[in-house]
């Protein structure tokens, strides 16, 4: 998932992408409930843990920037 979002992130400007150890930052890991990993959080809006397939994580990218889902 880090992966997918790093290279939407250099594909646009409109998307920035951060990897967080969470074992390094477990005030990070409470405030977003942290269960599993991996954990994809966008836009404070919408969260899912593990991997899902590129057309799922544009559909959510989406979904969190407030904009329908055109995939």
């Amino acid at each position: 998932m880090a992966r997918l979002a790093h290279q939407l992130a250099i594909e646009s400007p409109l998307v920035t992408a951060d990897v967080i150890e969470l074992s390094e930052f477990p005030d990070i890991a409470q405030r977003y409930q942290v269960f599993g990993v991996p954990k994809t959080i966008l836009n404070e809006r919408v969260s899912f843990e593990g991997a899902v397939p590129e057309p799922e994580f544009i559909k959510r990218m989406q979904e969190a920037a407030g904009m329908g889902a055109t995939v």
